[in-house]
C-alpha cells in the first residue's frame, strides 16, 4: 500500500539519503548526488515548515518502505505550482509515482494553483510518460519563467485545474 504523508522530521535522513543518490539525481543536474550536511537538511526542513501550504514536500511510502518525494510550490502571482516526484529506482515502474505526484497536485491546486507545471529533462522519457497518462500537456515556457539570458533546457508541460 503507497502513503503520502506531509514530510516530518524523522524523514529528514531518507530525504538527505534520496538525493544523495546519483541515480535519483542525474536528470536535475547531479550524476554524483547532492550531499547536504545534516545542518543543510534541518535548514531546508524549517524552510518547508514556514512556508506551508504555500509549498509542501511529500515523503512517499510502499509498505512502511521510504520510495521518494514530491513537491509543490505556489507562485501566488501567477496562481501556478512547480511540482517535483523523485523516487528511488526499486519503486519506480509500479505506480508509487502517480500516486504520489497525484497527491501533491490535488494538494496544491486545494491550497490556490490554478496550474501544475513541470519542466523535465527531455532525456528523462519515463518521467514525460507519466506526466502525460496523468494529463499533462507540453505548451511553450511562460515568459514569468524564463530567464532572458539563457534558453530553457527543460521542457514546459501543464496541467490545469479546471
Amino acid at each position: 500500500m503507497v502513503e503520502v504523508r506531509a514530510t516530518a522530521a524523522q524523514d529528514i535522513k531518507n530525504v538527505q539519503r534520496l538525493w544523495a543518490d546519483g541515480d535519483v539525481m542525474k536528470f536535475v543536474g547531479f550524476p554524483d548526488g547532492l550531499i547536504e550536511t545534516d545542518e543543510e537538511m534541518k535548514n531546508w526542513f524549517r524552510w518547508i515548515e514556514s512556508n506551508r501550504p504555500g509549498l509542501n514536500h511529500y515523503s512517499i511510502f510502499e509498505d512502511g518502505n521510504y520510495c521518494g518525494e514530491s513537491f509543490y510550490e505556489i507562485d501566488r502571482e501567477h496562481q501556478s505550482a512547480a511540482l517535483d516526484i523523485k523516487l528511488f529506482e526499486f519503486a519506480r515502474g509500479r505506480g508509487i509515482a502517480a500516486a504520489g505526484l497525484s497527491h501533491a497536485i490535488k494538494e496544491a491546486f486545494r491550497n490556490g494553483a490554478e496550474i501544475v507545471w513541470v519542466d523535465p529533462n527531455p532525456e528523462n522519457t519515463k518521467a514525460i510518460a507519466l506526466y502525460k497518462r496523468l494529463g499533462f500537456h507540453q505548451k511553450a515556457f511562460p515568459d514569468y519563467l524564463i530567464d532572458r539570458d539563457e534558453e530553457p533546457c527543460s521542457i514546459y508541460m501543464e496541467l490545469r485545474k479546471d
